[in-house]
């Protein structure tokens, strides 16, 4: 078997995508979209909190059924999973927020503490954090328990930095983007790759969700006042164009940057 054939196969048995550029692209667009998405349906179409939380649990179960259906990596049924956890981890942090009153502050450490609880039980029933191997169902498992709380956190660290601290959209961009940079940087000069990845995923949570605001939100409130629909649309216009890429790519017999993520 030659080494372009190996490395396919590897890929095709792994149900998360290699990360590469193209990947850390589509996960800042889908975490935009949860932040807009979520305002759009609850507020601009008018549907509440209640109908708004329901419609996406179902669409999220579907998508989550499907995803753990196929034995393969199947990239439209993982994005579509990563955008729709995206706008349901939006929507817990905000019932918490809007509906329940929990200060940002208790709401952005609990989902700290969950996060630290699932890496444990993870790490000590399969004794390692690599995304490179997610391919037996309590590994799949384990792994969407901890994208959708990583969501949850990064939408609770990115409010409490753009709100209660006063940090605002743009800075928000910048500072965000920054510690990504960071992080990157880290990993390129020997850090762990695994700490590395999940500190860079948890980061582009309040990055999209910052520029997501920034774009979306009316001038007023320091935003560019494009609108939650526009935003929307463009990106996830966007997305599609990327996962249809990163569909029909070939894989190459080049070993990735990630390969020790």
């Amino acid at each position: 078997m030659s080494i372009s054939n190996r490395t396919y196969l590897i890929q095709a048995a792994n149900k998360v995508p290699e990360v590469t550029i193209a990947f850390w692209l589509i996960k800042i667009l889908s975490t935009t979209v949860g932040e807009t998405g979520a305002d759009y349906l609850a507020v601009n179409v008018g549907l509440g909190m209640l109908i708004t939380d329901a419609i996406t649990a179902a669409l999220l179960a579907i998508a989550l059924g499907l995803q753990l259906h196929f034995r393969r990596l199947v990239p439209w049924a993982y994005w579509l999973t990563v955008v729709l956890i995206s706008v349901a981890g939006t929507q817990i942090t905000d019932a918490l927020t809007d509906g329940a009153g929990v200060s940002l502050y208790l709401s952005t450490a609990c989902f700290g503490a969950l996060l630290a609880i699932v890496f444990w039980l993870w790490y000590r029933s399969e004794r390692t954090l690599s995304i490179q191997h997610i391919d037996t169902r309590p590994r799949e498992i384990f792994y969407w328990v901890a994208i959708l709380c990583t969501f949850a956190l990064g939408t609770a660290a990115g409010d409490l930095a753009t709100e209660a601290l006063g940090l605002g959209f743009s800075w928000g961009v910048v500072v965000f983007g920054g510690l990504i940079a960071l992080t990157a940087a880290a990993a390129y000069f020997g850090a762990n790759r695994v700490l590395a990845f999940w500190i860079a995923y948890i980061l582009t949570r309040p990055l999209g969700a910052s520029l997501g605001d920034l774009l979306s939100q009316s001038r007023t409130y320091g935003g560019v006042g494009l609108g939650a629909v526009y935003t929307s649309v463009a990106f996830l216009t966007a997305i599609v164009a990327l996962v249809i890429f990163v569909s029909i790519r070939k894989p190459t017999a080049k070993a990735s940057p990630s390969a020790h993520i």
